[in-house]
C-alpha cells in the first residue's frame, strides 16, 4: 500500500529529521538553542556521529526490553543499562521513555517507506499496488519480529502521543484502499469507514499472530487478506482470484531477533563500555598521532581531545588499554617512564567505524 514520502535535505536526511523532532518537542529555549547547533553541523562530524550511534543503541536496547518485558515494566534505567549508555545522554536526546517508543515506531515507518519506493509501486494499477504493498509491509514485519511486536502489539500500551503516532500511520493506510471507491460500481458503494475497517481487520490478524508468538511468516497471509479487500471493493469473482494468487518468493530469510537501527554497524558491538563522544575522540586522536613516532603520551593525547583533567585522561587512557583497544608501547607503568599510546588492531577498527579519524577541533567546541 504505498504511501507518499517526504523530501529530506541530502545534508541532514531522516536521521537529522528526527534528530530535529526529539530536540525541539516541549524542551525548555536554551536546550532547543544546543539541538539547533547540534543539527548545523555536517553529518560526518564526530559529534553528530556518536550521537547518532548513542541514538541507535538506546533504540535497539529500547525495543528488545519493550518486547521482553512490556512497556509498561520498561524503564529508562533498563534501557540505558542495556545500551551501555549514561542517563544523561538518554534525556539529551529523548525527553521521556515515550519519546523513545515513538521513535521506534518512526523508524519502523521510514523503513517501510523505503521498501515502498525500492518497490516502484506508483505506476500500477489499484488492486496491484494494495497487494505489492501489502507484501513489502508483511515481508518488512517478518524480517523484524521484534520491531513488529512494538509496533503492533506494544504501541497500544504507550501514551497519547503514541497512540498518535500509530493512529495516523493506520490513517495513511486507509487513504490508500479508500481509493478502491474507483474502482467500479461495487467500490463506489464503500466509504471511508469501508478502508478504516479492513485496515484493522488485517490489523487484528497481525496482531494475534505476533502477540501469540506464532512462528508462521505473516506473508502467508497475503491472499486471505487480499481476498478480504478485493470483496469489499471488487466483489467475489476479484476476491477468489487475489486467494488463488501465487505469493512471490521471499527475497531473503529473515533476520535474527536481534534489533539494529539507525547506523549499519554498531562500532564498539565487540567492547564491553560506554560510547561518549570523548571516548571517540581519544581514540582519533591516537590513530591520527599514533602513525608519528612511538605514540602519543597522556598529556598530548589530553590536548590533542581537549580533555583538561590529567586524572581523567590516566583514567580512560587506561580503560581502553584494559579492553583492548590501545597498548602502551612506552613504559609507562613504571614510575617516571613516558607513555607512548597505540591503537590495537581492534582499536583501530574501532576508530575506523566511528569515522572520526581527523581530531575536528571546532566539532569540540
Amino acid at each position: 500500500m504505498a504511501a507518499p514520502t517526504d523530501r529530506r535535505s541530502a545534508s541532514g536526511g531522516a536521521g537529522t529529521a528526527r534528530r530535529l523532532r526529539a530536540g525541539e518537542r516541549g524542551l525548555p529555549v536554551e536546550r532547543r538553542q544546543r539541538w539547533a547547533k547540534r543539527l548545523a553541523l555536517p553529518r560526518d562530524t564526530p559529534r553528530v556521529r556518536v550521537e547518532e550511534i548513542q541514538r541507535s543503541r538506546l533504540l535497539a536496547a529500547a525495543a528488545v526490553t519493550i518486547d521482553e518485558l512490556g512497556y509498561e515494566q520498561t524503564s529508562v534505567q533498563r534501557i540505558t543499562d542495556r545500551a551501555r549508555v549514561s542517563r544523561r545522554t538518554f534525556y539529551e536526546l529523548f525527553v521521556n521513555r515515550e519519546e523513545c517508543l515513538v521513535g521506534l515506531l518512526d523508524e519502523v515507518a521510514e523503513r517501510v517507506e523505503g521498501e515502498l519506493e525500492a518497490a516502484c509501486l506508483g505506476g500500477l494499477a489499484w488492486r496491484e499496488r494494495v497487494r505489492g504493498g501489502l507484501w513489502v509491509i508483511l515481508s518488512l514485519l517478518d524480517a523484524e519480529p521484534v520491531l513488529a511486536r512494538i509496533c503492533v502489539v506494544q504501541s497500544l500500551h504507550g501514551g497519547l502521543e503514541a497512540l498518535e503516532r500509530r493512529e495516523q500511520l493506520l490513517a495513511r493506510l486507509a487513504a490508500i484502499l479508500d481509493e478502491g471507491r474507483r474502482e467500479g460500481p461495487r467500490g463506489a458503494e464503500c466509504t471511508l469507514v469501508t478502508a478504516e475497517g479492513l485496515v484493522g481487520g488485517a490489523l487484528g490478524v497481525v496482531y494475534a499472530r505476533l502477540r501469540g508468538r506464532d512462528r508462521r511468516p505473516l506473508t502467508g497471509l497475503l491472499d486471505e487478506l487480499m481476498g478480504m479487500i478485493a470483496l469489499q471493493y471488487l466483489g467475489p469473482q476479484a476476491a477468489r482470484r487475489e486467494q488463488r494468487r501465487p505469493v512471490p518468493a521471499v527475497r531473503s530469510a529473515p533476520r535474527s531477533e536481534r534489533v539494529s537501527l539507525g547506523v549499519e554497524k554498531d562500532p564498539l558491538d565487540e567492547v564491553d563500555m560506554r560510547l561518549t563522544y570523548r571516548t571517540a575522540r581519544v581514540l582519533a586522536c591516537i590513530a591520527e598521532l599514533g602513525g608519528r613516532g612511538s605514540g602519543p603520551s597522556n598529556r598530548t593525547v589530553a590536548e590533542s581531545a581537549g580533555v583538561t583533567d590529567p586524572g581523567q585522561i590516566s583514567k580512560l587512557l587506561r580503560r581502553l588499554e584494559r579492553l583492548g583497544l590501545t597498548v602502551n608501547t612506552g613504559g609507562g607503568h613504571q614510575s617516571g617512564a613516558p607513555n607512548a599510546w597505540k591503537l590495537t588492531p581492534l582499536g583501530g577498527k574501532v576508530a575506523q567505524r566511528l569515522s572520526v579519524l581527523a581530531c575536528d577541533r571546532k566539532a569540540a567546541a
